[in-house]
């Protein structure tokens, strides 16, 4: 086929490859619930919660931000600053008291340290168990994360 054949017939078919616009019903764009997907956030929750670094209740919006900038790809390098955006952060705590309702996550009250449950380390075991795509997204997480925490010591040593 000869691209004059090609753009004739998409001529007459109607086919039209304009731009979409955003607020249309069945828009191929993603929403914000595709961008913070819930479970997501909670296996990052998890992944937090169950190391030595536990993450503090009032902290936990911005340090799961700094965590997605690193780990995914399509963040890097942005100048968008995902920590401060207000919907990560609602959506955060969804996942939060969802993962609290489950039985997986606990809370100190005096504190204010997240930390796992028995039930939340075997279901982060598990969703880490293999290759697949959600084991090496969170496996990375898990390592920058623990980077960021280092980072803060160093930071506290300077001062």
């Amino acid at each position: 086929m000869k691209i004059e054949e090609f753009w004739e017939g998409a001529k007459q078919s109607g086919l039209n490859l304009g731009p979409v616009e955003g607020g249309t019903e069945g828009s191929p764009l993603l929403s914000n619930e595709a961008l913070f997907h819930l479970p997501l956030l909670a296996m990052f929750i998890l992944m937090m919660a169950k190391g030595r670094k536990k993450p503090r209740l009032d902290e936990l919006g911005q340090t799961m931000g700094e965590c997605i900038e690193r780990t995914l790809a399509g963040f890097k390098g942005s100048s968008q600053h995902i920590g401060w955006s207000g919907n990560l952060r609602v959506r955060t705590v969804n996942a939060l008291a969802f993962l609290e309702l489950a039985g997986l996550v606990h809370v100190s009250q005096n504190t204010k340290f997240i930390s796992t449950t028995d039930v939340g380390t075997r279901l982060y075991a598990l969703a880490t168990d293999g290759d697949g795509n959600l084991a090496m997204t969170l496996q990375h997480a898990e390592r920058f994360y623990g980077d960021m925490a280092r980072e803060a010591q160093l930071r506290l040593r300077v001062l």
